[in-house]
């Protein structure tokens, strides 16, 4: 395998039972929002189309059970593509807060799975991350080292329908992660999509705390805001990752619009790869 050029912090498995069962209804309104069809591929596909990138997936699993009713991707399939695909995926597993003490059980489970990490989604899952009924779960991820992946701002999911689909995008505002990063410092937090149209309180937040980090994915990057662009090449260069948002974003055009972007080279290296090993704790 050539040298890495990246580790994608956000990519959805591109599955028939995801996109076609937990994601029925949902995902049409997702291709409109970001005007691209999405392709059903199998994680052998997926794992050889980013295996020829030379991009590391940081592939999501998905429990949104209580708010949707639907099945989950579970964890244990994230593991197992993991196990499968040990060069090309690392996994992030997720729990539905709202299932409360089952949840944070369920958190002993995924590290022992080999998980890196945890994927939250406040609109999907209908929960306020700010309130202390959840602190539990933090305290459990803090103490296993888990990081935690927040969807935060406006959400392609619901986008341009009655409604939203009935999805709140009040609980993805970054703010509502201030108070939960301050309670545990040694907690890793991402912030997913930087947070639109909240990215100054996230940037402001970012400042505030080491423990926030933010990921770039589900935006074209030359759309990116200017006022987010600027702090990822300076003040924040150490505390932002790549990601795309995969299959709703395709990481190549991603890496290409980067590239155009005049970041000086360093600092893109910290962005796609530097910062995320760091967080990984990986070499």
């Amino acid at each position: 395998m050539s040298p890495v050029k990246a580790i994608d912090f956000h990519v959805h498995l591109p599955t028939p039972d995801w996109l076609d069962i937990s994601m029925k209804g949902y995902v049409e309104a997702a291709e409109s929002y970001f005007r691209s069809k999405v392709a059903r591929k199998t994680i052998d596909e997926l794992a050889q189309e980013y295996d020829g990138l030379d991009i590391v997936a940081v592939l999501l699993a998905w429990d949104a059970e209580t708010a949707t009713g639907r099945p989950r991707v579970p964890n244990d399939l994230v593991a197992e593509a993991c196990r499968a695909y040990p060069k090309t995926f690392i996994g992030f597993g997720s729990v539905d807060p709202l299932k409360g003490d089952r949840a944070v059980s369920e958190l002993d489970r995924i590290a022992e799975l080999g998980l890196k990490g945890v994927k939250l989604h406040p609109s999907l899952q209908a929960f306020a991350p700010n309130e202390e009924q959840h602190w539990p779960l933090y305290e459990k991820c803090q103490e296993l080292g888990l990081i935690v992946l927040f969807h935060t701002g406006t959400s392609g999911i619901g986008a341009g329908q009655p409604g939203g689909q009935g999805i709140r995008i009040d609980f993805a505002r970054p703010i509502w992660l201030d108070a939960p990063a301050a309670a545990f410092p040694d907690l890793k937090i991402i912030a997913a999509h930087f947070g639109y149209p909240w990215h100054l309180e996230l940037l402001a937040m970012a400042l505030h705390k080491t423990n926030i980090y933010i990921d770039i994915s589900g935006w074209a990057p030359r759309y990116i805001p200017t006022e987010v662009m600027r702090d990822m090449k300076g003040r924040l260069q150490d505390q932002f990752v790549f990601g795309s948002d995969y299959p709703f974003i395709q990481p190549q055009r991603c890496l290409d619009e980067l590239q155009g972007l005049d970041i000086p080279a360093p600092v893109l290296q910290k962005v796609l790869i530097g910062n995320g090993k760091r967080l990984l704790g990986i070499a």
